[in-house]
């Protein structure tokens, strides 16, 4: 092992008992304690923190936070990752390429004495290349294996856990809604005027409607399939029941004895029917009002045939009343 040169940061460990070479090529750390994964199905970028990644198991598998892709943990290396150990195999290759060189015409020069001159040359390996990705915006800990790693995008999933629990998933998304407002409102006034002029203000209002919907849709349909017994023959037949908000609520009281309404309250509860028959009216009537609407938000000014609109107060309000509903729900099932 000897005499083989390599950089700071490989170590060699010569030939291993399945006859292929091994080398221990370190992988540096960010100022946090934590390491790079890519995913070799989606192609994503996490971060896992050293510290905890040290006490698992060799036979480790990890689990992709994107798309749910498990394998073994040695092929989530980064590009980067790769970059530096094909480094220390490329360093090992040239040397045992020139000592082949050096033996095959050492012994040619002593059988001819002829004029082929071969000179041997030093190896000196560069420095590995450096590791510059990604860094964590926050660190996160699954609340299952206390798992600290950082992600850059929706994701689902813990790297060692898998799929994460339906009220993590469903408090995350909601999270994500009030960071779009935030940064929309954080933009300097002739920004926000385009946006304001071009109607995107107006859209991204109604979006947060309808994607708080969905979330809470979602959340309670994993809880319920989890928690129900025989699921399934409940729910034949009652079509997209975790779209309708009372529907739903009442399919909890009946088989779950959860009282989602009791538990959120009656005004919080009136504003989250709002917000459903908003949903509906957006999503199938481009928010022009109609009798269902009216029928369900009996006290709302506006007639039959107007078009609703979502301010952002509204659109804030929608995402705090849905994660205590999301709240609700997981207690209930727990």
């Amino acid at each position: 092992m000897s005499n083989f040169r390599f950089p700071d940061g490989v170590q060699f460990l010569g030939d291993g008992d399945d006859g292929n070479v091994h080398f221990k090529v370190d992988i540096p750390i960010d100022d946090d304690g934590h390491f790079g994964r890519e995913c070799p199905e989606c192609e994503q970028h996490f971060r896992i923190a050293l510290d905890d990644y040290d006490t698992l198991p060799d036979d480790l598998r990890l689990w992709c936070v994107y798309c749910g892709h498990d394998d073994d943990h040695s092929e989530f290396l980064t590009q980067q990752q790769r970059d530096r150990v094909m480094r220390a195999a490329g360093d090992y290759a040239m040397q045992v390429v020139g000592q082949t060189l050096d033996h095959s015409f050492g012994q040619a020069a002593r059988r001819s004495h002829g004029t082929l001159t071969y000179r041997s040359e030093p190896f000196y390996p560069s420095p590995l290349p450096g590791i510059d990705e990604a860094q964590l915006i926050r660190e996160r800990s699954c609340a299952t294996c206390q798992l600290r790693y950082a992600v850059f995008g929706d994701h689902r999933f813990c790297p060692i856990c898998g799929l994460l629990p339906p009220l993590v998933t469903a408090t995350d998304a909601l999270a994500a809604e009030t960071v779009r407002l935030d940064v929309l409102g954080g933009l300097d006034p002739a920004a926000t005027a385009t946006l304001r002029e071009s109607g995107v203000l107006d859209r991204t209002y109604v979006d947060t409607i309808e994607n708080v919907v969905g979330i809470v849709e979602a959340m309670a349909e994993r809880v319920f399939q989890a928690a129900a017994p025989k699921a399934g023959a409940v729910l034949k037949g009652k079509g997209k029941i975790f779209q309708r908000l009372d529907d739903f609520a009442d399919l909890f009281q009946a088989e779950l004895s959860i009282d989602l309404r009791a538990t959120v309250g009656a005004p919080a509860w009136a504003e989250l029917l709002e917000a459903w028959a908003a949903r509906h009216v957006f999503t199938h009537c481009d928010g022009i009002v109609d009798a269902k609407f009216r029928t369900a938000v009996p006290h709302a000014p506006l007639k039959a045939g107007q078009r609703l609109r979502i301010s952002e107060s509204r659109s804030r309000l929608v995402i705090a009343r849905a994660d205590a509903l999301c709240r609700a729900i997981a207690a209930g099932s727990s």
